[in-house]
């Protein structure tokens, strides 16, 4: 096993992944005492078998750039190839601010390939690679030097697998004419607004247990005043305080440094300094914020006229596209999806794309009275209607 730690070695081996179609990456990575995750291992192979061709890149080693990889990272020629490359992509936009791209998500692509709802990589390995993995390293303290054999193993093991996945998955949505689905469901990770949390719309995190204005004034800004000083302090929003004592707060409207020494919920040390300030401060702005500017929490399915029989029609359509494609049921449309378009809505992810190809086009002939549901032996069919 070869683990990268100089520059020089890492430029090396990117200029080797340059001239192949794609590689293969993942990262090792620690969450638990910052607000922004701490890269700790890059795992990179290259089309091959085996170990052969694999690496392990060691940010943590001394007075090495990851500039070479985030150039690798740029190159329009080279498919990267991720799989639930959510996290993934957040490291390298906000450690390097690049997006790796052209991209590829196996656990997205699996979803289109008939492996259902958030395929894991384990089950992927499994079902496509017939192969196991040792999963006694997952859970480990990646920033610990030297890594044990064990991890090294579990880590190569993200990217070597990988290969024969994606070989597969591809020729699979080649063959099934699907590329432009992936396309799709990949949009959202290739934009940068994804990775980027403002604190003006922090608020929208937290579930609240009311919606009335003043409290709902309060709770965007203790949301905004925690997002801002953990990001600030790269400290986790917990360490600032808890949602529950969010919620408290705006509940309770304190205003001295006495009567936050009265909540129930809120850390010790929030209850003084810098924090207690912060939180005495953001009362104060929600006592006097516009009432234009106060969000608004409405649920929309108290409101919705709902024709439960059109509804029912249209989860026996969705099982049938389903079953028919080998698509995941939730990842075409959910319930509260289907009720929205019995109750006339249109606006909807599930009636777009190729959503709306695969099942969202019939759904809105289904609601006009243009088509019609039939069994067929054990099969569901559609029966086109003459309106004339």
């Amino acid at each position: 096993m070869q683990i990268i730690t100089t520059t020089d070695a890492l430029a090396a081996i990117c200029a080797e992944a340059a001239h192949e179609p794609y590689v293969t990456l993942d990262t090792e990575f620690l969450r638990e005492r910052t607000y922004y995750s701490k890269l700790c291992l890059v795992q990179m192979a290259l089309p091959g078998k085996g170990s052969e061709r694999a690496w392990l890149i060691d940010p943590l080693a001394e007075g090495i750039s990851l500039d070479p990889l985030l150039e690798l990272m740029r190159n329009p020629d080279v498919v990267k190839v991720f799989h639930a490359a959510r996290q993934d992509l957040e490291i390298f936009f906000i450690d390097g601010g690049v997006i790796p791209q052209p991209l590829f998500d196996t656990q997205i692509a699996s979803m289109v390939c008939g492996f259902g709802e958030q395929a894991g990589y384990e089950t992927l390995v499994r079902k496509i690679a017939k192969a196991s993995l040792d999963k006694t390293s997952r859970f480990t303290d990646w920033a610990q030097r030297p890594l044990s054999e064990a991890q090294q193993r579990y880590a190569l093991a993200d990217v070597t697998h990988l290969r024969v996945i994606y070989e597969y998955l591809k020729a699979e949505i080649e063959k099934n004419g699907r590329a432009h689905w992936v396309a799709e469901e990949l949009e959202i990770l290739t934009t940068p607004e994804t990775y980027i949390t403002q604190p003006d719309e922090a608020w929208q995190r937290i579930k609240t247990r009311g919606n009335g204005g003043r409290f709902m004034a309060a709770v965007k800004e203790l949301a905004r005043f925690r997002e801002d000083y953990a990001q600030s302090r790269n400290i986790p929003r917990s360490r600032v305080y808890k949602d529950d004592a969010l919620l408290e707060l705006a509940s309770t409207k304190p205003d001295s440094v006495e009567a936050l020494g009265r909540s129930r919920l809120l850390l010790r040390e929030a209850r003084r300094g810098d924090i207690a300030e912060g939180i005495l401060a953001a009362i104060r702005a929600a006592q006097v914020m516009k009432a234009e500017d106060i969000p608004q929490v409405i649920d929309e399915s108290d409101q919705l006229q709902v024709n439960p029989a059109l509804a029912d029609l249209l989860r026996v359509l969705l099982k049938a596209r389903a079953e028919s494609s080998g698509v995941a049921q939730k990842l075409i449309a959910n319930t509260s999806e289907l009720d929205a378009i019995a109750a006339g809505k249109r606006d909807l992810p599930s009636l777009k794309g190729w959503r709306g190809e695969l099942f969202g086009e019939d759904a809105l002939r289904l609601c006009q009275g243009k088509l019609a549901l039939a069994a067929k032996g054990k099969n569901v069919i559609t029966v086109e209607l003459d309106r004339d």
